[in-house]
């Protein structure tokens, strides 16, 4: 919601401050200067800019709206067609995106839509296998979400003893024959913990892109708890035409599509990028420092996604 109401905001000051302006150029504007011009025929010399403001001043509105309107415009475009910033709350990208992390989003990507009621108004692209795609939630549309695209419109997802596998663009004939695995090659253990566990970092490849994931050696299976499409069996989806099968790479704390369901593209908001700045807010016990306070930059983190 509140990104909601701040594109309504910079739409709304974008028409006000640009009426402001313009009905002043057209219609107060040459009164001014028409009454500047009559003085200065009187008295037989051109005035000085200081004299001209005091004899038909710009009230501060209109002095406002002129300087601000080219700015307002500039951002409402960046951030509504080209770029939008956004912070990482949780873990569940983990160990892709921090939280902490704030990246920049590629809304040109998946298509040009209105900054309000988000109507695609020009056609660029769709996800790709293995994007990493910020959305709204299906369930909750006020809320963003990120999360990799692993299916996209036809595929069959199957994801089962923690091993995804992808036969894609199968529907509406899916027989189960062609799925393929996508391999996960063992990395670490020891660079994220869940409590005192270790978690297993697993590299995977996805289309064009490379990433990490990683798994909970200790967590059972958690297949009572996804979502169930008609038709297919537990652990099973076919993803329907105009939607996206998403997951998190935190395979074993994310709540994704195997949760509850597939991404609408009208949902779809851009592609993560870059992360532009990294904060860390981890501090020891005794610290008088406050919590929203952070310890420091990591500068390391800066760059590209994959």
């Amino acid at each position: 919601m509140t990104t909601f109401y701040f594109s309504l905001l910079l739409v709304l000051a974008t028409v006000f401050t640009g009426v402001v302006w313009l009905v002043d150029h057209f219609l107060f504007k040459p009164k001014r200067e028409a009454a500047v011009k009559k003085i200065s025929e009187k008295t037989g010399r051109e005035l000085t800019e200081e004299e001209a403001n005091r004899l038909a001043p710009e009230s501060s509105l209109v002095e406002f709206s002129r300087s601000a309107f080219p700015l307002i415009v500039f951002i409402l475009i960046l951030r509504s067609f080209i770029y939008e910033p956004f912070r990482i709350p949780s873990g569940s990208m983990l160990p892709t995106l921090l939280v902490g992390d704030f990246i920049l989003v590629e809304k040109f990507r998946y298509g040009l839509r209105d900054p309000i009621f988000r109507h695609e108004f020009y056609r660029t692209g769709r996800p790709q296998h293995g994007e990493i795609a910020v959305f709204k939630y299906p369930l909750e549309p006020d809320i963003d979400y990120i999360k990799r695209v692993v299916g996209l419109p036809g595929d069959r997802i199957i994801y089962q003893d923690k091993t995804l596998y992808i036969e894609r663009a199968c529907a509406p004939e899916c027989r189960g024959a062609n799925a393929e695995e996508v391999v996960k090659t063992f990395v670490n253990d020891s660079d994220f913990f869940y409590g005192r566990v270790a978690l297993n970092r697993y590299e995977e490849t996805l289309g064009e892109r490379t990433y990490n994931t990683l798994i909970n050696p200790t967590t059972a299976s958690q297949m009572s708890g996804y979502y169930n499409q008609a038709g297919t069996r537990v652990g099973e989806w076919i993803v329907p035409e105009g939607h996206y099968f998403v997951v998190g790479d935190n395979r074993d704390n994310s709540r994704d599509s195997r949760y509850w369901g597939f991404v609408q593209e009208d949902l779809l908001v851009g592609r993560a990028v870059f992360v532009w700045l990294s904060l860390e807010f981890e501090r020891s016990p005794d610290s008088l420092l406050p919590g929203w306070i952070p310890s420091r930059v990591r500068f390391e983190r800066l760059g590209g996604l994959t």
